[in-house]
């Protein structure tokens, strides 16, 4: 161990770091200053990003340590920022939900960091070990934040239905990358990739370990069928919690994919690309058709999220740099509107009650202009009404599958996606059609309007001037 590969990991070592410093400073923050706790959290975000930004690569370079098992790249990096920028939003929406409903706790920011941190080990990882070490710190840290409210009944059932099944899909992953070491002989990623394209390993086995990893990436992203578990937690998990599982560990979940299929395993492309169609497809079909029975606003958004998944799988299958920008691109997109979307739910909520149902959303305009207003942006760009974000993130995953030669799949999406718009549509209707059944005015802080205005707006001056993004994510894969 060097001092250039500690270098290499540096914004790692100091989110571990300002995430321990956290820990400690909570048990001597009181209830009343438990702002600090958050300008603490926000402040890490910020210097995690100083720090990758200076230390990020030009297109093209790869760099490792410690043997191997760390890789820093440009899409790495990218993806890191992004993960910042919007854990930073999620901070600043939660931080107004907790403190109505009396969840305002620095465990929350404690294990958002580890979370991030287990992000960050995944998106940088060049060995199979270390993408499941930071798949587990993820997933754990997970967990306990779905059971953060101890009194909610609803709560302690989704913790305890997504430890159970998160559990069932990490010991599959495991499994398979047990396999894929036996028939390969390494867990380097790059050397499993050299010993595949040199005809090393029996075929049976890599297939049984490709089988295994791919479920463990479908639980991951939430694809059918390995979806069940998606409205439950969304349901079932405090609003704010559900913010955070519905954004930036989608962007972990591309990062395992493209670590795993591309830089490990592109030697099976042909093999895993045939798995992926069928996810796809699925998700696309399931997701959407059943959101569309939804009263609920979170379960809607999960049944939503799974057909959102299927789009960014459409880019991975492609298995060419074009099409892992495009599933990158999408990423990105949906993590910035699913920030929008739930930080809309959490503005309409009421220290009693979270804004669940559809009908809580009737007369919106009539309360409330201008954020009913950032709401239809944000469905819009969900249901890829042409100039929004949305649009332009399924028009390049349909382009990366046209040219993989799955016209029948890309025919589908678009299908999916006008069948997917009238649910989207459905909450624009009540929002502008209907009368509200609660009058009174929303109130929120300074910060929580500003950065909902920014997010809001972000889905139509994303959309307008998207080639600066698209170009971003290119040149992650040049």
């Amino acid at each position: 161990m060097t001092l250039a590969e500690l270098q290499l990991a540096l914004p790692e070592i100091f989110v571990l770091s300002a995430a321990c410093v956290v820990l400690l400073a909570d048990l001597f923050i009181s209830d009343e200053r438990r702002g600090l706790t958050h300008l603490l959290a926000v402040v890490t975000l910020v210097f995690a990003a100083i720090l990758t930004l200076r230390l990020m690569l030009p297109p093209g370079e790869v760099l490792t340590a410690f043997s191997g098992t760390f890789v820093r790249d440009r899409f790495g990096d990218i993806l890191k920022v992004f993960s910042y920028l919007i854990l930073a939003a999620v901070f600043v929406y939660a931080k107004f939900q907790l403190r109505r409903t009396g969840l305002f706790k620095g465990e929350f920011y404690t294990l958002s960091l580890f979370a991030l941190l287990g992000i960050m080990v995944m998106i940088s990882a060049g060995n199979l070990i270390t993408v499941y070490l930071g798949l587990e710190l993820l997933a754990l840290s997970t967990y306990a934040l779905v059971a953060l409210d101890r009194d909610s009944r609803f709560g302690s059932e989704a913790a305890m239905k997504y430890f159970i099944l998160g559990s069932l899909a990490s010991g599959m992953l495991l499994y398979g990358m047990s396999l894929i070491y036996g028939a390969a002989g390494s867990l380097d990623l790059a050397e499993i990739s050299l010993a595949l394209a040199g005809g090393a390993g029996d075929s049976m086995l890599l297939t049984f370990g490709l089988v295994f990893i791919v479920i463990g990436i479908a639980f991951k992203l939430g694809a059918v069928p390995f979806h069940m578990w998606v409205p439950d937690v969304y349901h079932g998990a405090p609003l704010a919690i559900t913010l955070f599982i519905a954004t930036v560990p989608k962007l972990a979940g591309l990062a395992l994919a493209i670590r795993l299929l591309d830089n490990g395993l592109i030697g099976l492309h042909g093999d895993w690309q045939s798995m992926l169609v069928v996810l796809a497809a699925l998700s696309l079909v399931i997701g959407n058709v059943v959101a569309i029975a939804q009263t609920n606003i979170k379960r809607m958004l999960a049944y939503s999220t799974i057909s959102h998944m299927g789009f960014m799988l459409m880019g991975i299958l492609a298995g060419t740099p074009e099409g892992y920008a495009a599933a990158m691109f999408y990423a990105i997109a949906y993590a910035i509107m699913s920030a929008g979307a739930f930080g809309v739910v959490i503005l309409v909520s009421t220290p009693e009650r979270e804004a669940d149902q559809l009908d809580d959303y009737k007369g919106l305009a009539k309360r409330n202009p201008w954020h009913a207003f950032l709401m239809l942006m944000v469905l819009f760009s969900l249901a890829g009404v042409p100039v929004f974000l949305g649009f332009f993130a399924k028009w390049q995953v349909i382009a990366a599958t046209l040219s993989a030669g799955f016209t029948g799949l890309a025919v589908l999406a678009v299908l999916s996606a006008v069948v997917g718009a009238f649910y989207y549509l459905r909450v624009v209707k009540l929002m502008y059609f209907d009368e509200p059944d609660d009058s009174s005015a929303l109130a929120a802080p300074v910060d929580f309007r500003a950065v909902l205005t920014v997010n809001g707006v972000a889905m139509l001056a994303l959309g307008i001037f998207s080639g600066g993004l698209i170009s971003l994510c290119i040149s992650a894969f040049a």
